[in-house]
Order: C-alpha cells, then structure tokens, then sequence
C-alpha cells in the first residue's frame, strides 16, 4: 500500500471517529430532551406503583436487538418514574406464540402482557383473553398517546370490532429497498438498455423488472469493493417471519380490487363466503414461481438466514435490491452502514399478472397492493395479569410520542416507520432538521417516507391474517414454500399442499367459528 493511500486511510478513520463522537453527542443532547419531555408524562401521583412489579413477555433479541431494545433502554427512566418494577421475559420467536397461550389457557398469569405479533389476535379474542384499554386510555393518569397517530392501515391491528386491545408501539410493513447509485450509474444504465431493450427502472415497479434488474446486478463487482455483488436478497429461513417475504410480493398477483370486499374482491387467504382457503390459486402460483426466479440472483445460503442476517448483507451494500420491513432504512443510517445516503426506498413492486377468480382468468394489466405484513409489534394486557394498570401505563410511555420517535430513528430498536408524527411534509408533521440531527440521511429519509406514505395510502390494500390459529396457517405455509425454494415440491404441489392441510385445520377449530372470525376481522358484510 503506497505511503499516500496510507496517510488517506489514517485520515478516513479519524473522520469516521469524529464523526461517531459527534453523532453520539448529538443524540446524548437528543434523549436528554427527551428526558425532559417524559418528565410532563409523570403521573400527579408520586412513584403511584411503588412496591408492584410486572412481567412483560418480548421477542428475544437483547437490549440492542429489534423489539425488546426498548424496553431495556427506557426501564430505568419508566421505574424511576411509577416506582413499579419491570421484569422482560425474553421469548424465542419460534416459541413465543405456544408460550403465551400456554400461560393464558392454563392460567399460570406468569406474563401480565405481551409485546405481541399482531396476527394472534384471533386466538386472544377467542379465548377472551386480552383486556380492552378503553378505561386506561380516557384516564388522565396516564401518559398520553393519541388513537389518531396510528394510520388507518394499521389500526386494526390494535382494535378487534372497533374496540381498542393494543398500544401502538411497532409499525410494520414491507417496501423495496435498491442502492440508488448502482441504479442511476449513467454506464450501467446504458448496458442495461443493450441487453434488455428497455430503460433501467429506478425504481423497478413490477416484480418482471425486478427479476431483470436482480440479473443484471448479479455476479459482478458493481460497487468497486474487488468482490462481486448479487441482483437482491431475502432471508427465508423457516420460522423466522420469511413467509411474509412471499405474501408481500404475492398481494400484487391475488388480491383483485374492487369497490369493496366481497367474495372476490380485496380478499386474499380464504372465500369470505365458504372458509374455502385460496392459497393455490393461479395468482399464488405465478407468485411463488416468480419468487424462485429471483433466488437465482441471491446469495445461496439465503433460503436458511434469519432476518439480520439479510439485513446485514443489504446495508453492506452486498445486493442491488431487497424488500423488507422498515428496519432497512434505519439500519441503513448506523455508522458501520455502507449505503448511507444511498438506500433508495419505493413502494412494493406491482405486478402485471393478476388473476380474476370471479371470471376464471389471468388479467395483464398492472395491479398493486398495499400491506401490513408483519408484526407490528405492540403491548397488550393480559386478563390474568393482578396490575393492569401498571402495564398499561409501561405501554403508554413507549407510545408517547417522544418515546416513540426516538425508538423509530434508532436503528437496533426494532420499532419500525408510521405513526403520523412519523412523517415529514406534506404527509405529516415530522421535521427533516431533526433526522438529519439524528444522524439520518436528508434524501434517504424523504425517500423513505414517501414510501410508506404510498403503501399505506394504497387503494387496494392487502388483508391481515387475525384469526384463530393464524400461527398455524403461517407455519404450514412457511414449511412448504420452503420446500419449493430448495426444490423439493413445484409451486402447485407446494401450494396444494398448503390448502389441503389448511382445510384440515379449519376443520379441527371449527370451520364456523372460523369463518366468523375471518369475516370480522377482514371486516366483510354480505
């Protein structure tokens, strides 16, 4: 190495060294405001919970993982401040759902709440398990959130018939993430054109361009590193949420819009009408093949990685083109990122194939769905917990909007892009000075939340899973669209599959029960 390149790298190192200081003075002053902020959030009572302790079951990732961050960042502040003790139960995402209900059907009241997975609300209501915080939320006691914070897309995942369980705390959804100076590269841009015959899309907004630009991408040392790069990248191993990674990208190919929701229209998993699962249906199989075409243009190992490692591999600047939660694009601005400042954001591709159930027809033309995948993680309250209240208060000081803004803009928290105070003009209120002083990108963070503001505004929006035995129905799916990526099944054997053990299962919780279930939760009236 040349003494001049040495001497360049000794000054880089410095830089990124000032720089880390700096961000971290930044944001010592920033939650120092915030401090200050919580103090207005004290109940009139002094230390009113002295003496009481609560146990809150969480994701287990640590007090710098996704999710359960929060809770090991803010229980000092949270305990100096009630005088209650907080215990964090960590769960194993594989093992949470069993281990939740298996404390609620038994009894045993070992958690007072849950940081819950949005798509098991349908076992908590069935059950009658969960407590409405209807009382708690009206009652100046508590630190105050606002119900109207909480975008419309995503307020059923708190609300069971219009009546309140949850605390927003989470937003989740998935858009597509590229590495904006590969795609506006003027050179690549015109090789791309010679070999495909079209413009390079930036970004891509059908799943037909993202295959042609995942190709085009892969292989080759496209960011000047001396290593060659891939075209995308998904994790998808088994029990690790990789199966919303399909339903994401499969909404554009299934979900038919219509005025409203009926039997064929704005539906995806089930006949609102029969309980008859939809699963291997003609949209759902061009989606899936569609999805083993692009693993060609992944890293191999993908099919077995768990979500950070994927997320690792994208801000490292390994792949062209990601779609993924809003975890991306926090990440995405932490020092040891290498796209800061060049993570393109846009809404999910659409697709041009869709299939018309009601007529028995594939339609080409372009369709595109918004959606809700994921957990949107968010407290609720156990009914056998003996100090509601106290939980209660615990969830409402995360969804405080001080609390919360911080936990979004940190990237490790887990705590992902969409309360309305979220947003920066014209879509809502947020400041682009504060991001930025955060350490955040000015173009990065525009990009980002144009995104969202366009998925969660979609006219056609994809349905959430609520039902009894949701986890069920994912698990069966995950499993066998595993089977497919690594060859095991075709897609239609994997999907057939997939509804005939569905059925199975409707059967033994009851298919009526079910289908009420289904119907209130997707919100369809005949």
């Amino acid at each position: 190495m040349s003494r001049n390149k040495q001497c360049q790298e000794t000054k880089m190192q410095s830089r990124k060294k000032i720089f880390g200081k700096m961000r971290n003075f930044v944001i010592g002053t920033l939650v120092g405001s915030i401090v200050l902020s919580i103090s207005g959030l004290t109940i009139a009572q002094e230390k009113p919970f002295s003496g009481k302790k609560i146990t809150v079951a969480v994701l287990a990732s640590g007090p710098k993982g996704p999710i359960s961050a929060p809770l090991y960042y803010w229980r000092d502040k949270w305990e100096e401040r009630t005088g209650a003790k907080l215990e964090i139960a960590e769960v194993p995402f594989g093992e949470m759902h069993e281990k939740i209900m298996t404390d609620l059907i038994t009894g045993a009241g070992v958690y007072d709440g849950f940081i819950t997975f949005s798509g098991w609300y349908g076992d908590y209501i069935a059950g009658d398990y969960i407590v409405p915080i209807e009382k708690y939320y009206n009652d100046p006691r508590f630190p105050k959130w606002s119900k109207e914070t909480v975008i419309p897309a995503l307020r059923d995942k708190h609300t069971w018939k219009d009546v309140w369980y949850g605390v927003p705390n989470d937003s989740d959804a998935q858009i597509l993430y590229y590495v904006r100076s590969a795609l506006t590269n003027p050179a690549y841009q015109a090789q791309f054109k010679e070999k495909y015959d079209y413009d390079l899309p930036v970004p891509p907004r059908t799943w037909q361009e993202v295959r042609d630009v995942a190709e085009f991408f892969n292989g080759w040392d496209w960011n000047g590193d001396g290593e060659p790069e891939y075209g995308i990248v998904a994790p998808l191993k088994v029990g690790e949420q990789a199966v919303h990674h399909f339903l994401s990208m499969a909404a554009s190919f299934s979900v038919l819009p219509g005025p409203k929701i009926d039997k064929y229209h704005n539906t995806y998993y089930f006949d609102p009408e029969t309980m008859e699962p939809l699963i291997n249906q003609s949209g759902n199989i061009k989606a899936l093949e569609t999805m083993i075409e692009l693993l060609k243009f992944g890293p191999p190992g993908m099919k077995t990685w768990s979500l950070g490692a994927g997320f690792d591999f994208f801000v490292r600047g390994k792949a062209a083109l990601t779609w993924s939660w809003g975890d991306i694009g926090s990440l995405a601005q932490e020092e040891k990122s290498k796209i800061k400042g060049d993570c393109g954001c846009a809404p999910m591709p659409g697709s041009m194939y869709i299939w018309d159930r009601e007529h028995q027809k594939s339609v080409h033309k372009y369709n595109f769905a918004g959606n809700t995948v994921g957990g949107s993680w968010h407290g609720v309250i156990s009914r056998l917990s003996e100090n509601p209240e106290v939980v209660y208060d615990l969830y409402a000081f995360q969804a405080s909007k001080p609390i919360n803004m911080w936990n979004m803009m940190t990237g490790y928290t887990g705590i992902d892009f969409g309360r309305t105070f979220h947003f920066l003009p014209p879509y809502g209120p947020a400041s682009l000075d504060e991001f930025i002083k955060f350490g955040w990108d000015a173009t990065d963070i525009q990009e980002y939340g144009e995104a969202y503001y366009e998925n969660y505004t979609a006219p056609v929006m994809f349905e959430y899973l609520r039902i009894l035995g949701t986890d069920e129905y994912w698990s069966i799916l995950d499993i066998h669209l595993s089977e497919a990526y690594v060859g095991r099944e075709t897609p239609k054997e994997a999907l057939d599959r997939v509804y005939d053990e569905w059925v199975k299962t409707t059967k033994s919780l009851g298919k009526a029960q079910q289908l009420k279930l289904y119907q209130e939760s997707i919100g369809y009236k005949k």
